[in-house]
């Protein structure tokens, strides 16, 4: 496991090969079995065909335009730009799979103490379960990229979605078209500290 670990990357250049559904299959497989707060499990992934993927794309570009007019998250026209940047990648992935999560509250719904530690620990959970894809996706070979930036279109993406709770985020997967060096880490000693 250290190996996979040690070799992931985040992908952002992939072949047109595509990738069997069984591999596919594989990757959503270790997401399943992460672990999660109270056992919930409190993911749904869901894996785009080619209409999906377009319909996807096109509410991402709408939303990304809507962020710029009527800004949702405060000044983000930088962050927009990277989101474009991300959409173009987006495009380019064979695989598409959308990480929700059913039981979340709107974003800009407030929510008190017990709410917010609940959704902490949920979102804890799902980050486990996306890295689990992203292991195993390295594991068999394929390249992932683990994308945030679907926020930036947040409004447009969940009336595509149509269904309660929430889009956390969406994992690329397809063959990498070329090996990435890894990037800088911080130092252990930076990073570390021993408590006594």
């Amino acid at each position: 496991m250290i190996s996979a670990i040690e070799e992931r990357r985040s992908v952002r250049q992939y072949t047109d090969r595509p990738v069997p559904r069984e591999l596919v299959q594989q990757v959503l497989q270790a997401g399943i079995l992460a672990p999660s707060a109270g056992n919930r499990q409190p993911w749904k992934f869901l894996v785009l065909g080619e209409k999906a993927k377009t319909e996807l794309l096109a509410a991402m570009q709408r939303g990304l335009q809507q962020e710029l007019d009527d800004p949702m998250l405060g000044d983000s026209a930088q962050t927009v730009q990277n989101a474009r940047h991300t959409l173009s990648i987006m495009q380019a992935a064979p695989v598409l799979v959308l990480i929700h999560y059913p039981a979340g509250r709107p974003l800009t719904e407030p929510l008190d103490a017990a709410g917010r530690v609940r959704e902490i620990c949920d979102m804890q959970s799902i980050g486990a379960a996306i890295e689990n894809m992203a292991l195993q996706a390295t594991a068999l070979g394929l390249g992932s990229l683990w994308i945030g930036h679907t926020f930036w279109a947040h409004r447009a993406l969940q009336a595509w979605l149509g269904r309660p709770g929430e889009l956390c985020a969406v994992l690329a997967l397809g063959w990498p078209a070329k090996n990435s060096p890894p990037r800088p880490r911080k130092d252990f000693d930076d990073v570390v500290e021993w408590l006594d």
